[in-house]
């Protein structure tokens, strides 16, 4: 199921028993890294060795060359000292720039495996799903990820080991207070736990909040002309501060839950601190321990301070993470539906001769009780444009849809040449299959490259002749000819020139089917008779469904099909539809057109 706000986060959370399952199904992108994280801990480690060294030989100073006034000695241990600080700042150097460039290389490799999965999954899932939260995926909640990656858990190893291994020191150095220090643990995990079980639950909710936010900014982005036209600002304003607002309270609440228990963090070792300088000053009285062991004890402790505060952060970082990478396997869980089946050949243009045939083809979209097509067959002969006409919401896109399997059938099937197509290899069969949507998408790239998406080869002749067939000379007149970039959506440009660039496009690439969903209902009259003549000569020889929208487009076609209720219930020519069949006759004077396109009265 997708995401939605209004479902409570804390029910998608992982609090059972397998919560870490899906972080841990993130290794097989770690192992690549295995070496360099192998020698990035014993980095880590030795510094960390460095680290506890320099107390001890503290120890010795204070008891040693301080005691016995020995200069010599002094200087010695100074310098040993000095040389177990250098070595400690540059193995943490060393480690910083390592485990940076592995935790980058790790969520890299992630976001390509996530790209190329959306890429895969049925045009469903992305009707379904909200930009935003996938775009909050692939951003907010990898880099989640990549902290946890590269210092969470780093983190999490190096100051568990420390804790553990100053804890073993003290026990030896002064066994009693030792004791003290490790029982101070049991405070630690009690909070903790308290800890883990809250954060979880906000973290999923400020994470999936996130995702809703930026589909409400994406959303006004893409359609901010509608809202200035219609005067809407304050009550998009509105959405958003209502959002952000949700968002803000939710974060200040995670906010708040972790400065408390930071705070409860710090407040354990101060005060162990504060008893072990007391009872320690107390046995250096009755000379259980020296001055100089003291000193050693008590360094040792503070070192204990950082790792003990930092288990907060490394805490709600792994809560994070386990959300993030829950989230992330929703997506990557999701099982493209429209594969390529074990056998599926691959189709070569030059072998399509484009016959095309719709076999009691059914389909209905998951969810609707009402199928949007049923029983629904249909042949097009090869090189004849077939029209389909229908009035509004009876399925004519869907219908075309099929052909380039952005929806796989329900029942029936759809074949080319004989062959169903589900048994042609996805990308040989988009390749002979020319698109054209009535809704045209641009990419925020170059004119030449939104032209040639599925025709990169494609030459200069053969871009220049395609806009021709459109009517699209006007590229040439852009401040930068072919090489403008239209911007996202294509928004620079007006609807009919979108919608001829995206009909070029379609046409550029040569296909053995063309399949066209009325990509002319943005022209003016006058260009549109000009584009029509152009795709006649275009149209001669070339396999073409086309939907149709406005009578005048019928002249473009060799035979129209009647599609009611989701079903063909007439085909034939525009001249004997028109004469026989009245709810021809109907939608065509449902279309808006005037008797004074001779369409009608023909």
């Amino acid at each position: 199921m997708p995401p939605d706000s209004d479902i409570d986060p804390t029910s998608r959370a992982g609090t059972g028993p397998h919560f870490l399952h899906n972080l841990w199904r993130l290794r097989r992108y770690v192992r690549p890294y295995a070496v360099r994280l192998g020698w990035l801990l014993i980095a880590a480690f030795t510094a960390t060795g460095a680290s506890i060294a320099v107390p001890l030989v503290t120890r010795e100073v204070v008891d040693g060359p301080i005691a016995h006034r020995d200069s010599d000695g002094l200087f010695q241990l100074g310098a040993l000292a000095l040389l177990f600080g250098l070595a400690e700042a540059a193995l943490i150097f060393v480690r910083r720039w390592v485990q940076s460039s592995t935790a980058l290389g790790i969520e890299s490799a992630i976001r390509n495996d996530i790209y190329a999965h959306l890429q895969q999954l049925h045009v469903g899932f992305h009707d379904r799903w909200q930009s935003g939260q996938l775009l909050s995926r692939v951003t907010t909640d990898l880099s989640v990820i990549r902290r946890f990656l590269s210092f969470g858990l780093l983190f999490l190893i190096v100051n568990t080991v420390t804790y553990l291994t100053v804890v073993v020191l003290l026990i030896h150095l002064y066994w009693p207070l030792g004791l003290l220090v490790a029982a101070s643990a049991v405070p630690l995990f009690l909070v903790s736990r308290r800890f883990t079980r809250s954060y979880l639950a906000a973290s999923r909710q400020m994470q999936d909040e996130q995702g809703d936010l930026a589909t409400l900014v994406e959303e006004s982005t893409q359609g901010l002309r509608t809202i200035k036209s219609f005067g809407r600002q304050p009550v998009m304003a509105q959405r958003f501060a209502v959002r952000a607002r949700q968002l803000h309270d939710t974060a200040t609440g995670k906010g708040r839950l972790l400065a408390r228990t930071s705070a409860e963090f710090d407040l354990v070792p101060n005060l162990t601190l504060a008893v072990v300088l007391v009872a320690g000053t107390v046995a250096v009285a009755r000379e259980a321990l020296t001055i100089g062991e003291l000193v050693a004890f008590v360094t040792l402790q503070l070192m204990l301070i950082w790792p003990i505060e930092s288990l907060g952060w490394i805490i709600a970082n792994g809560q994070e993470a386990i959300t993030a990478a829950d989230r992330i396997h929703e997506v990557l869980d999701t099982v493209p539906t429209i594969v390529d089946r074990p056998h599926a050949v691959a189709l070569h243009p030059p072998m399509v001769r484009g016959r095309l045939r719709f076999e009691r083809v059914g389909f209905g979209y998951p969810g609707v009780a009402r199928p949007v097509l049923s029983d629904v067959t249909l042949e097009v002969e090869p090189g004849e444009t077939m029209a389909i006409v229908g009035a509004t919401g009876c399925g004519k896109t869907t219908l075309l849809s099929m052909v380039p399997r952005l929806y796989d059938v329900s029942s029936g099937r759809v074949t080319l040449d004989g062959r169903d197509i589900r048994d042609i290899q996805l990308t040989s069969l988009r390749r002979v299959v020319g698109v054209a949507f009535e809704e045209p998408t641009l990419f925020s790239m170059s004119v030449r490259e939104n032209l040639t998406l599925g025709r990169p080869d494609a030459t200069d002749d053969e871009v220049r002749d395609a806009l021709a067939v459109v009517q699209a000379d006007f590229v040439y007149d852009l401040p930068w000819g072919l090489a403008t970039r239209v911007g996202e959506q294509g928004l620079s440009l007006s609807g009919g020139q979108r919608q001829r660039l995206a009909l070029a496009r379609a046409i550029l690439g040569q296909p053995g089917v063309l399949v066209l969903d009325d990509p002319l209902s943005a022209l003016d009259v006058h260009t549109e008779a000009l584009v029509e003549a152009a795709l006649a000569r275009i149209l001669q020889g070339t396999t073409a469904l086309l939907v149709v929208h406005r009578p005048s487009t019928v002249a473009l076609a060799d035979r129209v099909a009647l599609l009611a209720n989701g079903r063909i219930v007439a085909v034939g020519t525009h001249s004997e539809l028109l004469a026989t069949v009245p709810d021809y006759r109907a939608v065509l004077s449902a279309a808006g057109e005037s008797d004074d396109s001779g369409l009608i009265r023909s």
